[in-house]
C-alpha cells in the first residue's frame, strides 16, 4: 500500500496508529556483547547497573534490558530531524520550523546555540524562556503568549513555530497555573531493548521483597601508568591544585592518593557490566487516535495540521535508520533487514505501508505544502539570551575550572 498525504490524512480518521517492529544485531555480530546504559543503585554505595525486566514474547517471559528509553529515543528522533533540517551531510535542507537561541557573541565558545529540538523541555525549556525575541522576554512576546496559551483543542502556535512538540510532547509546566500550563502528549514512542538476554544472579531485597536481576556479562578495568608512580607517594590536593608539598597546594589541602590526581596505576577490577541477547528490539508506535485530538482552527485546517504531524513522525524514524545506530561507546546496532511499517486499524489489524526514507521526505514536503495552503504559516525564530542566562553559564564554567564543578548528589 503506497502513502501520500491523502491516504494519510484518510487513515488518521479513523486508523489507530503505525507501527514498525525492527530486528537489530550488534554490529560485532549475534552473541557479541553490547553496553546498555547504567543507571544508579537504589542505595549510596550501590554498583551502577542496568535496566532489566520480564517481558511476555512469543508465549514465554523473557529477561530483557533497556538499550534506549523512549525518552533517549526522542532526544535521537529529534537529533535526526535538525540534521535533516539544517542539510547536513550536503542534502537539501527540510523546512523544519524550530526556536533557536544564538549563543555566539556571548562569550562562551564553543556553545553556539540551543534548539527547539534539543532543549530538554522543548519549546518550554527555561533556556527559551530565559532568552529574547527582539528586546522582550520571550515568553511575553506575541509568539510565546501563543504558545503559553496553546491547548490540544487548538494547536496551531505549535504547528507554526515547533511542530516537533506535537511529535514528541511538550508541557508548560511553568506556565500559568503551575501544571495546569499547555500540555501536549508524545504521539510517537521509540524504544530499543535486548531481548532474552542472560542473567547470572538474582537478588530478592529485603527491603522492598523486590527482585532485581544482574547480567552475566562482565566489564573489566585497569590502568598501568607509564609514569611508574606509586600509591605510596604523598601528594596534597587543596586550592592552588596538587603537590606533593602540603603548603604549595594552598588553602584546605589535604592528602590523596595519586589516583586521585589521575596518576599511578589502576588496580584491575570486574563489573557486572555489559549483555549478550538473542537480538535487540526497534518498536516504534505513532498513534493516529492522539493525532486526531490534536485541533487547529476546523475543518481543512484540522485535517491539514494532522496530517502534517503524522508525516513528521515518519520522517523521524526514517532520518534515524539513515543515520544508524550508534548508541554509544560499544552500543552499535545494525538491522537483521527491513522491518515492514504497518498500518493498525481500528479493530488491531494490520496493513504493510510502502515506506522508506525517500517516500517519507516526499510525504513531509508534500504535507508541508499543504498546510501552508490550508493558511498556516510556518517561521523559525532566533532568541538572544538574557544576560543572566549568560552569566549562570560563564559562572558554571568558572566553578568547573577550578575543580567545583559536579551536580547536586554527586557526593552522596
Amino acid at each position: 500500500m503506497k502513502i501520500d498525504a491523502g491516504f494519510l490524512g484518510e487513515v488518521i480518521g479513523n486508523a489507530a496508529a503505525f507501527r514498525r517492529i525492527a530486528r537489530l544485531q550488534p554490529i560485532g555480530g549475534r552473541g557479541d556483547k553490547i553496553f546498555p546504559p547504567t543507571y544508579p543503585g537504589e542505595r549510596n554505595n550501590d554498583p551502577a547497573r542496568h535496566v532489566f525486566e520480564r517481558r511476555r514474547m512469543d508465549g514465554k517471559e523473557v529477561w530483557c534490558v533497556l538499550i534506549d528509553s523512549v525518552q533517549s529515543q526522542a532526544n535521537r528522533l529529534e537529533e535526526s530531524l535538525l540534521a535533516a533540517a539544517d542539510g547536513e551531510g550536503g542534502d537539501e535542507p527540510i523546512h523544519i520550523p524550530y526556536v533557536t537561541v544564538d549563543f555566539r557573541g556571548a562569550g562562551v565558545s564553543p556553545l553556539e546555540r540551543i534548539t527547539s529540538l534539543d532543549a530538554p523541555h522543548r519549546v518550554y525549556d527555561a533556556i527559551l524562556r530565559d532568552s529574547l525575541l527582539g528586546d522582550v522576554p520571550f515568553m511575553q512576546s506575541d509568539e510565546g503568549r501563543r504558545l503559553a496559551a496553546a491547548k490540544p483543542a487548538d494547536a496551531t502556535a505549535l504547528l507554526e513555530l515547533s511542530p516537533t512538540a506535537l511529535v514528541f510532547g511538550a508541557w508548560h509546566s511553568q506556565g500559568e497555573g503551575g501544571g495546569f500550563g499547555a500540555k501536549f502528549p508524545r504521539t510517537i514512542v521509540s524504544e530499543i531493548v535486548a531481548v532474552d538476554t542472560p542473567v547470572d544472579e538474582i537478588v530478592h531485597s529485603q527491603e522492598t521483597g523486590e527482585i532485581i536481576p544482574r547480567t552475566s556479562g562482565r566489564r573489566t578495568g585497569s590502568r598501568i601508568d607509564p609514569l611508574g608512580v606509586l600509591r605510596k607517594v604523598e601528594v596534597y590536593k587543596g586550592a592552588s591544585g596538587w603537590s606533593t608539598n602540603q603548603e604549595d597546594a594552598g588553602k584546605g589541602a589535604k592528602r590523596v592518593r595519586p589516583s586521585e590526581i589521575n596518576h599511578g596505576n589502576i588496580a584491575p577490577s570486574v563489573e557486572p557490566l555489559g549483555v549478550t541477547c538473542d537480538h535487540a528490539e526497534h518498536r516504534v508506535a505513532i498513534t493516529l487516535a492522539g493525532i486526531r485530538r490534536l485541533r487547529f482552527g476546523g475543518g481543512a485546517r484540522d485535517a491539514a495540521g494532522r496530517v502534517l504531524v503524522a508525516s513528521l513522525g515518519l520522517l523521524a524514524v526514517a532520518e534515524q535508520d539513515a543515520r544508524g545506530y550508534a548508541l554509544r561507546s560499544r552500543c552499535d546496532l545494525v538491522c537483521e533487514g527491513a522491518a515492514p511499517l504497518e498500518l493498525v486499524n481500528w479493530d488491531g489489524s494490520a496493513t504493510e505501508v510502502e515506506f522508506d526514507r525517500a517516500k517519507a521526505l516526499a510525504l513531509y514536503r508534500e504535507a508541508f505544502r499543504q498546510a501552508e495552503d490550508a493558511g498556516f504559516y510556518f517561521r523559525s525564530l532566533a532568541l538572544t539570551p538574557q544576560k543572566k542566562l549568560v552569566e549562570i553559564v560563564r559562572r558554571s564554567r568558572e566553578l568547573a575550572l577550578e575543580g567545583e564543578g559536579g551536580e547536586d548528589g554527586d557526593d552522596r
